[in-house]
């Protein structure tokens, strides 16, 4: 199953990296803003793991070693929703309707609308478990 994920990941990251921005004269697409905001947040993911490795090193059964422990599961948990999110928007729409703004069904475009919000969260959790690392990490 692992490898599932990874093989997914890999062909999102491809998709997303080689896909054209198509502007309309009106602005984005709605997919083209909920790609945007992934776009925002993937680079943020090789920070992520840094930090996970750093809080590692200090954790301990101390209770600052437990802080750590509960903001190295935080972003951890981050990089799961991350790949989960990947996993299900890619199972959902095809490399037409990413890259090329091929219209939507009414089902899919309900799947749209909730794909947003969820990535609109998850941005949330990246940066909020980033931000809540670093600053434990300067204490």
């Amino acid at each position: 199953m692992k490898k599932v994920h990874i093989i997914v990941f890999l062909f999102l990251i491809a998709l997303f990296a080689c896909k054209e921005q198509k502007k309309t004269p009106e602005g984005p697409t709605q997919m083209e803003e909920v790609m945007a905001i992934h776009d925002e947040v993937m680079p943020k993911m090789g920070k992520l793991g840094k930090l996970v490795g750093e809080l590692k090193e200090k954790i301990d059964t101390t209770e600052t070693g437990k802080q750590y422990e509960s903001a190295m599961k935080d972003l951890q948990e981050a990089n799961k929703s991350m790949m989960d999110w990947m996993m299900n928007f890619g199972e959902r729409f095809n490399s037409d309707e990413i890259l090329e703004g091929k219209a939507l069904t009414e089902q899919k475009q309900l799947w749209l609308n909730e794909e947003e919000e969820k990535v609109k969260k998850l941005k949330e959790q990246i940066n909020g478990s980033i931000a809540r690392a670093e600053a434990l990490l300067k204490e």
